[in-house]
């Protein structure tokens, strides 16, 4: 899924055609370059190891350089990942199978294996694309990126689910809570933490964010995920929204 959610213009001076330039890759407070003419994988035995997760393929993504681009391809069987670029402004779910082109200035990738969420930032210094001047508005917090409106109940449970993550400094690690402790959090009811989880997904997946249902009527069970995962990397909450969460807070109900 490619999710542009802004006008794309093209850079201002556009990469050689057929140049490759190195990449740089920034992973809890690591950077590593890569090379063109090499394949680098990521994973929890690849070329960046980002944990022991079992949960996490061994090799889950690759990046390489060809047809005058570098490359993004999640070679794993199970899990997918948000590739966000521009800001938030532009989104794609890179699903098993699927590969991506890396065309802006810097790209963040975020996937979720078991509990844990992970964050990886892409760099490279020659952009084939850019983004115009009223994106970047959008993004710096001035407007809203998604025109998209939530009650305020729908904003508390995304903020509640995306906290660890809202909570960290830097492209690092965060734990996903559970339904549970996200019920917990805010002092609702499971039936009501779920009714609201269902009408905040539903929502979601009219305006064709993809990964909150798994087939026709069915919600996907890694729902939350894919929810924390699009709404951190979209800007549609962001750590100004933690106040949401504080004690006194009080929110009517919908």
């Amino acid at each position: 899924m490619l999710h542009d959610t802004g006008e794309i213009e093209h850079a201002t001076v556009p990469a050689e055609p057929g140049r490759a330039r190195p990449l740089r890759i920034e992973f809890a407070g690591e950077w590593i370059e890569v090379q063109p003419g090499t394949s680098f994988t990521i994973g929890r035995d690849a070329d960046l190891e980002i944990d022991e997760n079992q949960y996490l393929h061994r090799v889950f993504l690759e990046l390489n350089f060809r047809d005058s681009l570098w490359w993004l391809s999640n070679v794993g069987s199970r899990l997918s990942a948000t590739v966000s670029s521009a800001g938030g402004a532009v989104q794609s779910w890179l699903s098993p199978g699927a590969s991506i082109p890396i065309v802006f200035e810097q790209s963040t990738i975020v996937f979720t294996a078991g509990p844990t969420t992970y964050e990886i930032s892409v760099h490279t210094s020659e952009p084939q694309f850019s983004v115009s001047s009223q994106v970047k508005n959008s993004t710096s917090g001035e407007t809203t990126v998604m025109p998209v409106s939530f009650t305020p109940l729908q904003k508390q449970l995304i903020v509640a689910l995306a906290e660890p993550m809202l909570r960290r400094d830097g492209v690092s690690v965060s734990d996903l809570p559970s339904s549970t402790l996200a019920a917990e959090r805010l002092g609702w009811t499971m039936s009501k933490f779920n009714r609201k989880l269902d009408n905040v997904c539903d929502k979601l997946d009219r305006m064709g964010v993809q990964g909150l249902r798994g087939g026709p009527g069915k919600l996907a069970t890694n729902r939350r995920a894919r929810l924390v995962e699009y709404a951190v990397s979209s800007n549609l909450v962001t750590r100004a929204d933690l106040a949401l969460l504080d004690e006194g807070v009080i929110v009517e109900d919908d």
